[in-house]
């Protein structure tokens, strides 16, 4: 059933944007425009006077909300001062109020105030939703992802009509859950986009690069070198960094997107000489996530990415594939100053595999085997048997290369 009307105005934007904003609930106003707007993640160009707390949080402002609602009476102002500032005392008095009590204790349990989610039999669609995505992260918390799909898909149907946008967010969260069972990934890419689909119009950069972001994730985790879903993750980074993303806007989802980017592009199989063009592009992928990812700040994701740019640097076709290769070395140096032997053994490992690749196309024999002998030892004691083995034969055709080089006649 319904939540009294002259409580709350219908729908309400709950679930729309991040926390605290997120769980806030809004008294009826005379014009309907401007819920409207905030169902769509839009600022209305003209708040109702009794939505301005809603307002100063929205600006950062916990603190001024909390003021506008101090003198506030009856069920609604106790929730909010709850939501915003949530500790046992304003639990209590929130829950005084029968009208809302189901909505409190949504709020109690995701803030630890109560172990397990409230029936949620009392609510309807957006505040329906609201309820059971609290119990599906209770299922997942007691790890069970049936209980968790069943949950999130029941909440996806009662928010879809009043809140579309909402619905976006909770498809987002299914798809994330079905991404993990390889049986369910055709799926998880349905939700992705039927997500994307909802919230094609939002102005929220995030949610729109974030929602493009894991479709593009999960088609590149499903590839296994298929060149068509490799293709369909490039079209989703790509778009993901179209919603907005730059080295100031999101700067860590830029990042990511750019090299996931990289990677999706090096992946794809050689069809055409103008797939050769990719590494290219590929190369200048990564050089943007290193743009954000500095090796002072963020060592582990510095020295991953610049790995991607080696190994891309090194297989790029070029006329000048000395000159490359030899930057290759030198970053394969750089990245074993953070990935150190001691910190990361079998990482370290193939930093060194990598780099003495290069060296051997240099024609740097020795220094290519020293290093490929070190990484077999390091593979061997840290039980990494096919990666061993890799290593093994390309010290063969390496060890051939040297033999067949040192019994060429020298000319002159």
């Amino acid at each position: 059933m319904r939540v009294a009307d002259d409580i709350l105005a219908r729908p309400q934007p709950v679930g729309v944007f991040p926390l605290p904003a997120g769980y806030l609930l809004l008294p009826p106003a005379a014009d309907p425009t401007a819920g409207a707007e905030l169902r769509a993640g839009r600022t209305p160009t003209e708040w109702p006077s009794e939505w301005q707390f809603f307002a100063s949080v929205l600006g950062g402002g916990t603190g001024a909300a909390l003021d506008r609602l101090a003198t506030g009476h009856g069920p609604l102002p106790a929730y909010n001062r709850f939501v915003l500032d949530p500790n046992p005392q304003r639990f209590a008095e929130a829950r005084a109020h029968e009208p809302l009590r189901t909505l409190v204790d949504v709020v109690a349990y995701s803030v630890g105030l109560l172990d397990h989610p409230p029936d949620a039999s009392d609510l309807d669609g957006e505040l329906l939703a609201h309820a059971l995505a609290a119990h599906a992260a209770h299922a997942l918390g007691a790890g069970d992802p049936i209980a968790v799909a069943a949950h999130l898909g029941a909440a996806i149907a009662a928010a879809r009509g009043p809140s579309p946008l909402f619905a976006a967010q909770l498809l987002g969260q299914l798809a994330a859950v079905l991404r993990d069972a390889p049986e369910r990934g055709a799926e998880a890419i349905a939700h992705y986009q039927d997500a994307i689909r909802l919230a094609a119009d939002t102005p929220l950069v995030r949610l729109r690069a974030e929602l493009w972001f894991a479709l593009g994730t999960t088609y590149l985790e499903r590839a296994d070198g298929r060149r068509g879903a490799l293709l369909e993750a490039v079209k989703a980074y790509q778009q993901a960094i179209q919603c907005g993303l730059s080295v100031d806007a999101h700067p860590d989802l830029f990042a990511e997107a750019h090299n996931n980017l990289g990677l999706a592009y090096i992946s794809i199989p050689a069809a055409s000489a103008s797939d050769q063009l990719r590494m290219a592009v590929a190369i200048q992928s990564f050089r943007e996530a290193l743009k954000v990812y500095t090796r002072e700040a963020h060592p582990d994701r510095w020295a991953s990415t610049t790995l991607n740019l080696a190994n891309a640097i090194q297989y790029v076709p070029s006329g000048h594939p000395e000159q490359n290769l030899m930057r290759a070395v030198e970053l394969y140096d750089e990245v074993l100053t953070v990935r150190t032997r001691p910190a990361d053994p079998v990482g370290y490992a193939r930093v060194l595999a990598n780099q003495a690749n290069a060296l051997a196309h240099l024609g740097v024999f020795g220094p290519a085997l020293e290093k490929l002998n070190e990484a077999h030892k390091l593979f061997h004691w840290y039980e990494e048997p096919a990666a061993a083995a890799s290593v093994m034969e390309l010290v063969d055709q390496i060890t051939a290369c040297r033999d067949r080089a040192a019994a060429e006649p020298v000319e002159g």
